[in-house]
């Protein structure tokens, strides 16, 4: 669950507080241990990612290795940051993994178009959120070889 020895940070971006919470929860319970920062909606998120505002310090907003992203927020959607973190050249090889209640077959497309690497809809009890975590860390973190945690910007 490091890359280069560093723990890799997660980056979850969803609206809802008890989702928040419970994923927070769900993903310790898996055993992952990596560093779990959280944003709103995807106006915070892209300026957690571009170090904008209050995210311009790296020590507060280090360079997620994994993005959780929900596609249903406020301000600016899932889809939208998406599709900004896809065609910036410095951001697109983060791994997006949408994690949503949505089960739209049209945003299972869309989000592949936009260059997501997983499309999760969200379990509907812990014990199923817990399971998905535990799967999610084991494949993206041990049999999957992510980019380097070089810095984004600098």
């Amino acid at each position: 669950m490091t890359t280069n020895g560093r723990p890799i940070t997660i980056l979850l971006a969803d609206d809802d507080q008890d989702d928040l919470m419970m994923t927070r929860e769900a993903l310790q319970q898996s055993r992952l241990g990596n560093d779990l920062r959280s944003v709103l909606d995807g106006e915070e998120l892209m300026d957690y990612l571009l170090r904008r505002g209050l995210y311009a310090d790296p020590e507060s907003a280090p360079q997620p290795g994994l993005i959780l992203l929900d596609l249903n927020m406020p301000k600016k959607d899932g889809r939208e940051a998406l599709a900004e973190i896809k065609a910036d050249p410095k951001l697109r090889k983060i791994p997006v993994i949408v994690l949503t209640t949505s089960r739209a077959e049209e945003d299972v497309f869309r989000t592949y178009d936009l260059g997501v690497s997983s499309f999760i809809t969200k379990p509907v009890t812990f014990d199923g959120l817990v399971e998905a975590m535990k799967v999610l860390a084991h494949y993206w973190f041990e049999i999957v070889e992510l980019p380097s945690r070089r810095p984004l910007h600098g």
